[in-house]
């Protein structure tokens, strides 16, 4: 029986030497060439790839070659010289890495349907329990505080107190994007509750953060935490520079953030007539600011009645344990992983792509108390599932994600591994290229030397 061969052109047969041919082969004279020998192996028609009828049973034994040696073409493109094919498809190599910048495989589609049903379903009593549980806790501990007065215990008080604003905070989040419930009133009065509680305007962040999930990923178009192109990062001057970068001042930027944004960007979560809002959401804005500063005149007035030092022990403090608990969280779920994430621009960037490149974090007993914040991935595709269906939602969609989804690293008791992560991507992350669709951070090795340079001239 004579071997047959498949080609672009058909079933043929077999001469006795194949030679591979290159699609957009450049004029190159004299390329040597390898041949390996194949082997026979039996292969099928797919009739609905192949275009034969479904009623035909095509089988045939055909001889298909499996490698060609690589040949060396400094013209060729990726994936063509130098990249062993099987079936005209590159061959996995032992030393293949994962792209994480690659078009993934699946759609919004195929993660949704792999969720299931009633993980999309909004409880507000059981959101309320939520509210209800944390609002205790905290004049708990306020109280207690108070009432023993002991230096011994307030700095617990400070990082307990600081931890439980961090949860309000996340509470009023689920508000934000409407995973609270489904009624737009009760979410708005619980999320100015909450907010305004710990001096954070309501609608002024709310709707900056939509724009954060809308473009989650995109260098120029992203909110939280995006990075700095490499022109804006030569502009910036020594303090922005070590605001921004050195340890531990960025954990203490989120206030700064809500009056003026981050560098390359102007505004103000607090004025209505700032270009991060809409002409038709400036009252809301006006709302949220109102309610921020009578917040503001009750913490005045509770100073000027309990004093400034008790105020400062009760409320301060822990006001800035919860910036660093909001400013730690909201930068590891975008920096900070072992491998260096993609940012887009441009036709690359889209609301999948850009969703994957946030990072995933355990807590360890601080998960259930914030709320499962860390469970980020799928919260950032889809906000609208409640933070207490995020695990679940998670594992069911992992199938689906393969190595796009990085698995955290599993936390002690207490965090501490996170700070060595944030302390690296601060090293490291400082800014991404002028140009490109694609794109990395890159490191200036020089930051603080020539901050200080700066400095001195």
């Amino acid at each position: 029986m004579a071997s047959w061969t498949l080609s672009e052109c058909g079933l043929r047969p077999l001469p006795p030497t194949i030679i591979r041919t290159r699609r957009c082969l450049r004029s190159t004279p004299n390329l040597p060439l390898r041949l390996t020998p194949f082997p026979r192996i039996t292969a099928s028609f797919d009739p609905f790839k192949m275009g034969v009828s479904p009623k035909t049973n095509s089988r045939l034994n055909v001889t298909a070659p499996l490698r060609l040696a690589p040949f060396s073409d400094e013209g060729a493109g990726e994936g063509d010289a130098g990249e062993p094919f099987n079936k005209g498809l590159p061959l996995p190599r032992d030393d293949d890495k994962f792209d994480p910048s690659a078009p993934p495989p699946f759609s919004i589609g195929d993660l949704r349907a792999a969720i299931p049903k009633h993980c999309w379903v909004k409880d507000p009593w059981r959101s309320m329990t939520y509210v209800v549980r944390d609002v205790v806790v905290v004049f708990g501990l306020a109280a207690a505080a108070a009432y023993f007065n002991n230096w011994f215990l307030w700095p617990l008080y400070w990082v307990a107190q600081g931890t439980m604003f961090w949860a309000f905070f996340v509470l009023g989040h689920d508000c934000g994007h409407g995973s609270f419930s489904n009624n737009p009133k009760l979410n708005s009065v619980v999320g100015h509750l909450l907010h305004s509680s710990i001096l954070v305007p309501y609608h002024g962040w709310r709707i900056s953060h939509r724009t954060h999930h809308q473009n989650h990923g995109h260098v120029e178009k992203d909110e939280s935490w995006h990075p700095l192109p490499e022109k804006i990062y030569r502009e910036l001057d020594p303090m922005t520079l070590k605001m921004r970068f050195m340890a531990p001042f960025p954990m203490f930027a989120y206030p700064i953030y809500l009056w003026s944004r981050s560098p390359g960007k102007s505004g103000s979560h607090f004025d209505p007539n700032s270009d991060l809002f809409n002409p038709n959401e400036r009252k809301d804005v006006m709302t949220s600011t109102l309610c921020w500063a009578a917040m503001v005149a009750l913490l005045g007035g509770l100073t000027v009645v309990l004093g400034p030092v008790p105020m400062m022990k009760l409320y301060l403090v822990p006001y800035l344990i919860f910036v660093v608990w909001l400013d730690l969280v909201t930068y590891l779920h975008h920096h900070g992983h072992d491998e260096k994430l993609p940012w887009y621009r441009g036709k690359e960037w889209s609301y999948l792509r850009g969703g994957l490149t946030t990072v995933d974090h355990d807590y360890g007993w601080i998960n259930n108390i914030h709320h499962d914040i860390g469970t980020h991935v799928i919260h950032h595709l889809f906000p609208q599932i409640p933070h207490y269906h995020l695990i679940e939602a998670t594992e069911a969609a992992k199938p689906v994600l393969g190595k796009y989804y990085r698995e955290p690293k599993k936390s002690g008791p207490l965090p501490f591994h996170l700070i060595g992560n944030l302390l690296r991507s601060l090293s490291r992350d400082h800014f991404v290229s002028n140009t490109g669709d694609v794109v990395y951070y890159q490191t200036d090795p020089n930051l603080f030397s020539s901050s200080s340079a700066k400095k001195t001239e």
